[in-house]
């Protein structure tokens, strides 16, 4: 995958596309040969076990069966509708409404609450579309400031230590000349330019989400009735915006007298809070793996160097940029992001003079650069000033990001392919 014979190396994004593709491929067909294998007995079982009920039923009050199924259909349709044989609260007054569009915005969607007119339908396209947008907006602010938090504090400890171990070293206090210049001065600005490592972060986001979700699964248990293991998955269903709907908490009409009022705010507040921290830890996951297919890219690229050596030079090829060949990852240039792919595509063997026509090539490296030109501006706009552009920006696979993958490219460290 990293170079092909005839039609040159393959693009450093495709070939990433391409990995993380089969990967999510690999990883589909394993997941679904262990599900398969742990549920389909119990599904069987369970079959066998109604068709035995359904027979003793029919016979014993000497109903047909066709008869009795029209009537099981009924009930499903009043069941979709939200009438069933235990008492729930109503699911379309105003707070049933609230709850169900809470989990519209947030892309949960149980299942258990959807709309039966059309007009409600036809709402709730529109609806979704901004209150999604607005969420997933949301999810990304706070992402920004909770990395932001979590870099404050982590630089603090790194300054501690350093300074501890700069005492340690040197015996006594260093001077204020000495800091000024020598090892000192590059102590200060890798100080300066210091930023978290993504596995501290992930580490740190990991607990809190364990964190809110145990304290979660106990008010669940307490409230629900469930198993505390059962609490569990709902919370990791519902934080990570699953939402099978098997499991739904806060349906019931009462809890236990005057608490009903307290346990639906904090099932509010525990949903939104374990969502922004499954979505931070999703993001900082992702790097990761960015980082395994990145590593997994320079493996596949090793063995091409033994058929076209680092110095040497093909015939039938041309220098390309962002492309995985040999040498590439490790000796890429720092170029500017409004000129290089401009100056490649003209000064490529003096193939653009005057008056000849463009190639399909330089027309999709000038269409690059403007795309390019418009996400950073898009970038320093959401961020609201200019960034700074550094060596490691161009080579970690996240450059001019917008959203949540530039908020992390931006905040943390070891997100580059040396890493």
């Amino acid at each position: 995958m990293a170079c092909r014979g005839g039609s040159g190396p393959i693009n450093e994004d495709n070939a990433r596309f391409l990995l993380l593709a089969l990967f999510i491929i690999i990883y589909l067909l394993c997941g679904a040969a262990v599900f398969s294998a742990l549920e389909q007995p119990k599904e069987r079982e369970a079959k066998e076990r109604w068709e035995q009920r359904f027979e003793h039923f029919s016979q014993k009050y000497n109903l047909s069966k066709k008869d009795l199924n029209n009537f099981l259909r009924n009930y499903e349709e009043a069941n979709v509708a939200g009438i069933r044989v235990d008492t729930i609260r109503p699911r379309w007054d105003f707070t049933g409404a609230f709850y169900f569009v809470g989990t519209v915005v947030s892309t949960i969607g149980f299942g258990m609450t959807t709309p039966a007119t059309i007009g409600g339908k036809v709402f709730l396209m529109f609806y979704g579309l901004l209150g999604c947008a607005a969420t997933i907006l949301f999810f990304n602010l706070f992402l920004e400031r909770v990395i932001t938090v979590i870099a404050v504090v982590l630089k603090s400890c790194h300054k501690h230590r350093h300074k501890k171990a700069a005492l340690a070293s040197n015996g006594q206090r260093v001077s204020e000349g000495n800091r000024a210049g020598g090892n000192g001065g590059e102590r200060g600005e890798d100080l300066a330019g210091w930023k978290p490592s993504v596995y501290c972060v992930m580490f740190i986001l990991g607990m809190a989400a364990i964190v809110v979700s145990c304290s979660a699964s106990l008010m669940y248990s307490a409230a629900e009735g469930w198993d505390y293991l059962d609490s569990l998955y709902f919370c990791f269903v519902a934080f990570s915006t699953i939402g099978f709907g098997d499991m739904v908490s806060s349906q019931r009409a009462v809890y236990e007298g005057h608490a009903t009022v307290a346990y639906r705010l904090g099932n509010f507040f525990f949903i939104l809070t374990g969502v922004c921290c499954i979505y931070s830890l999703f993001n900082v996951i992702s790097i990761v793996i960015k980082q395994v297919l990145n590593w997994l890219l320079r493996r596949l690229d090793a063995p091409c160097r033994c058929c076209f050596p680092r110095r040497g030079h093909h015939p039938h090829r041309h220098p390309r940029r962002n492309v995985v060949a040999p040498g590439h990852l490790h000796t890429r240039r720092d170029p500017s992001i409004e000129t290089d792919a401009l100056n490649e595509s003209e000064t490529d063997n003096g193939r653009r003079m005057s008056g000849e026509m463009i190639s399909m090539r330089d027309f999709l490296a000038a269409n690059k650069v403007n795309l390019a030109i418009m996400q950073k501006q898009l970038s320093e706009m959401a961020i609201g000033h200019p960034r700074q552009s550094s060596s490691n920006s161009r080579q970690n696979g996240f450059s001019g990001g917008v959203g949540a993958l530039g908020i992390m490219n931006n905040r943390l460290a070891e997100t580059s392919v040396d890493r």
